[in-house]
């Protein structure tokens, strides 16, 4: 080593022990003047629609006419070319609404300018003295159409049966001291449903269109000390969406205060480019913002800390990145770029084979030998690869994706975010053998990622689910054009340093599949976007229609197909064309089965097909809109889990399936679009899991032993009649027992995922399964007769839950017999309550047929099973009692407490 790399080494050692120890010994120094982050979550006022007289002028732009609602269009039927409108003679917002995503656009010649003006400064809901106590007074995140009720007849049934559309608006106040002058204040939304609009103290600040995206505000220029104003208004359309999309500030929204020189939004980017078991190169890009008028010399440096299964710290930085020095012009940014070694790295995995192990990079940055700004960003140390022979390669291991697909509602709380209900739908996929999630069909809430990462599920992170060509009347495509880039690249900068994030989609079965070149170069250019931001991931769009001939197959890296691998309405599968037009492209079911049920509803007679379409009588039954349990049946373009495993296991080359859908959901529900969700989920909308949750368990927990019997046998006026019994189970061998007698030993068949018993004829008593693997018994189970309805049993799934107001216990109501058997055909009327310093969210029992609105604390069982959602009242600690009853039954308590 030279003298004078010596002493440069030196120096950078000095400055970067100098930056930490400023940083961290420093701490409230730098919390006082560098960054704070504010949850905006209570002190708001909502009003639904518009005071009489008002609202002129303040659409976002034209829309087209609406005649008639398309609800119960099929969901693989083909989208059609756009309705040209214009704006000619009316004022709209748009030239003042894009100026907002300009940061987003990469061509600087194609950004936006901002009109003279502040349209809507005159409307009475901006003014600071408006009287708004007599609104509704809401904390966030809150979804304004989830309380109901529902529209019990007409169309809306693919949306819900929820009034989400419509004008509503959102106020409080913003109390920001003097001590934050010459600071930038920017307020961040994690999502609104949807053109939002912003105005502080009277001025139009900005908005964004797509409900699904994240997205900030500068408020420095309109923010003033002490109190002020500020009014949110969302203009939700109806025939937006195929499925419920919810409506308001759904998501958290946030203030956040720096210095004037700070790390921009998502302005790291943190990448692995050499990962060996002895050590690994962590690159830290980041880009720092000046917002003053005068240029600035800054440094940054970063150092990366282990975390732990909370995400908290772990002792000293295992690398530090040298203090780099950062030139930025007024009004500008720059970016610096470092890298570090960190030996022996724990590596980030999907469980059950590897750990979901993270790190940290903190970077300061400092100026005048002061720190202004700290920022933390979790990443993980991973590779990624994919292999055309055999899908994803996560460090060196073969991973099949054993995935599914969930939208973003959750159930009886609709798409207001809450983490502990999604932690919830994630372990209890998770149990099933889950590991990986397709974000269906948009950006999720960040919160979500974070859950994601810390339990080590894959994701598909998608953006569109049209680009210009519609689905809806009023869906997306309406702003694709203006927006796309804007859209899909704050996607990937919020995104991109997940580390359960493998794979990029930028559309699900869009249009333009069946416009050819048309098509191709939309995609072309979205994956090209892609690309840009980052390199390390691959890019694909889902594909429902298009064939390997056709040329938007050719512009993607990895081929998303939607259930043409088994094949849709009867086709032949589509693996093989693709497999030989693109040898070296990876091929993934990226929507498979579409089967329909449910949960507990047995239908008679029981077809011996393994996959068929629900109709009237075989596999549904219209008057009472249930589907039937037997898991047989599938939308007309799905299959059955049976048929899908059978063609999968046929192409062994294909990657893995991502399964229509991980959990019931609230709209489209096919094939009853008079109901208000979905048949699709493998497990119901209040998280009952169906019957097919066994049978994916035994696919992909196949070491796991259990037998799981269906139907249940309790079937007054059945007797002598033939009553199926099907077994699911990862056993090799099943022999079944009624009431002590051998109904044959089975032995399971190439291709065969359950073992069929099809001529049983039902009499009351038990039935039992005996299961064999490899030659040894493997699992047992058994179902009996059970008596008539006699009590009640609950439990939660947490019996301690923080009394912040925010976290949750789901408390399970079972109807059982004298004997403490489930009643699995009981719809007993049942009414909870709780006392103690908690209440009761919502309530639900899975039922799609249901419109009893979900605050209602009077909910019938459904199939012997309900739900209410508990959970502590802000600031509280102590004992919530909650109580169940239900005329001629014996009631049950259960205990939750609240802790602080």
């Amino acid at each position: 080593m030279t003298r004078t790399f010596r002493w440069r080494a030196l120096l950078a050692a000095a400055l970067l022990s100098l930056v930490m120890s400023v940083a961290f010994a420093g701490a409230a120094s730098a919390q006082r003047e560098g960054r704070e982050r504010v949850l905006l979550d209570a002190g708001w006022r909502f009003m639904k629609g518009e005071p009489a007289g008002s609202g002129a002028g303040l659409d976002y732009d034209v829309r087209p006419e609406v005649a008639a609602s398309a609800d119960g269009k099929a969901a693989d039927a083909r989208p059609d070319a756009a309705v040209q409108v214009s704006a000619a003679g009316r004022r709209v917002l748009k030239p003042w609404i894009l100026p907002t995503g300009n940061a987003f656009i990469r061509d600087p010649a194609r950004r936006h300018v901002r009109p003279a003006g502040d349209p809507g400064s005159d409307h009475p809901y901006v003014q600071a003295g408006f009287d708004d106590s007599g609104w509704r007074a809401v904390t966030l995140p809150h979804d304004w159409a989830i309380e109901g009720p529902f529209l019990e007849s007409g169309p809306y049934g693919g949306m819900g049966r929820l009034t989400s559309w419509g004008i509503g608006w959102y106020r409080r106040t913003l109390d920001v001291p003097a001590s934050d002058a010459g600071k930038s204040i920017f307020l961040d939304i994690d999502g609104a449903m949807s053109y939002a609009t912003v105005w502080l103290n009277g001025r139009l600040v900005g908005g964004w269109p797509y409900g699904y995206n994240s997205w900030r505000l500068d408020l420095t220029p309109y923010v003033r000390a002490g109190t002020n104003q500020l009014a949110i208004r969302l203009d939700n359309p109806p025939e937006s969406a195929r499925w419920y999309p919810g409506g308001g500030l759904y998501r958290n929204v946030w203030l956040t205060k720096t210095a004037p020189v700070h790390v921009g939004q998502w302005g790291t980017v943190v990448t692995t480019p050499q990962v060996s078991a002895e050590r690994a190169t962590v690159q830290v890009a980041v880009t720092v913002d000046n917002d003053a008028d005068a240029p600035a010399n800054v440094t940054v440096a970063s150092a990366v800390y282990a975390l732990d299964g909370r995400g908290k710290r772990v002792g000293k930085p295992v690398a530090t990145i040298a203090p780099a020095p950062l030139a930025l012009a007024a009004k500008a940014s720059a970016t610096a770029t470092g890298s570090a070694s960190v030996a022996r790295p724990r590596l980030w995995g999907p469980p059950p084979t590897q750990q979901p192990n993270r790190y940290v990079a903190v970077t300061t940055v400092t100026r005048g030998g002061r720190v202004v700004d700290r920022y933390e960003t979790p990443f993980g140390i991973r590779t990624i690869t994919f292999d055309p022979d055999k899908g994803l390669i996560v460090n060196g291991e073969h991973v099949p994706f054993r995935g599914v697909n969930n939208h973003h509602d959750l159930g009886a709380l609709g798409a207001a975010f809450n983490i502990r209900a999604a932690e919830r739908q994630l372990e209890i996929l998770r149990e099933m053998g889950t590991n990986a999630i397709r974000m269906s069909h948009n950006p999720p809430d960040p919160q979500l990622l974070e859950l994601t990462d810390r339990m080590g599920l894959l994701v598909i992170d998608e953006v569109f689910d049209s680009w210009e060509r519609k689905k809806t009347p009023l869906d997306f495509h309406l702003i694709f054009p203006d927006w796309h880039e804007q859209d899909l690249r704050s996607m990937l900068r919020r995104d991109r340093n997940h580390p359960s994030i493998v794979l990029w989609s930028v559309g699900n079965e869009v249009g333009e599949q069946y416009t050819g070149e048309e098509g191709a170069a939309i995609g072309r250019r979205l994956v090209q976007i892609v690309r840009e931001e980052d390199p390390t991931r691959l890019a694909t769009s889902a594909m429902n229609f298009a064939k390997a001939d056709m040329p938007l197959p050719q512009v993607v890296d990895v081929l998303n197909l939607n259930y043409q691998g088994h094949g849709i309405r009867s086709r032949p599968s589509e693996y093989d064309a693709f497999r030989k037009t693109f040898p070296n492209k990876v091929i993934l079911h990226s929507e498979s089965a579409s089967a329909l049920s449910s949960r507990g509803e047995f239908l008679f007679p029981v077809p011996g097909t393994i996959s068929g379409p629900v109709r009237p009588g075989v596999g549904g039954d219209p008057k009472t809109r249930q589907v039937s349990a037997y898991e047989l049946f599938a939308s007309d373009f799905g299959s059955s889990p049976d048929k899908v495993f059978a063609l999968d296991d046929q192409h062994p080359y294909n990657g893995g399936e991502f399964v229509w859908s991980g959990f019931d959901y609230l709209g489209e529900p096919t094939p009853y679009y008079d109901a208000r969700s979905s048949y699709s989920g493998i497990i119901d909308l209040a998280g009952f899991p169906k019957d097919r949750f066994y049978l994916y368990q035994a696919r992909w927990r196949p070491d796991l032993k259990f037998a799981h019997i269906i139907p249940h046998w309790t079937w007054p006026g059945r007797e002598g009649e033939p009553t199926p019994v099907h077994v699911f189970t990862s056993a090799d061998e099943a022999e079944l027992f009624v009431n002590g007698k051998s109904q044959g030993r089975r032995k399971r068949a190439p291709f065969e995922y359950r073992f069929r018993w099809d001529y049983v004829t039902y009499e009351p008593g038990e039935i039992r399964v005996v299961t064999w693997k490899d030659g040894k018994e493997w699992a047992t189970a058994m179902r009996r007769t059970t008596g008539a309805p006699a009590r009640l049993q609950l439990e939660a799934d947490r019996s301690a839950i923080a009394g912040d107001g925010r976290d949750l216990s789901f408390v399970t109501a079972r109807v059982l017999d004298k004997d403490g058997a489930l009643a699995p055909r009981a719809k007993n009327g049942l009414r909870f309550s709780v006392t103690g310093p908690g209440e009761i969210v919502a309530t639900d029992n899975g039922d799609p047929t249901s419109f009893v609105p979900f605050p209602s604390h009077a909910r019938p069982a459904f199939n012997g099973l309900a739900l209410a959602i508990v959970r502590a009242k802000p600031g509280s600690s102590g004992k919530i009692v909650v109580r169940v009853e239900g005329e001629g039954l014996e009631p049950a308590t259960v205990e939750v407490r609240s802790t602080r």
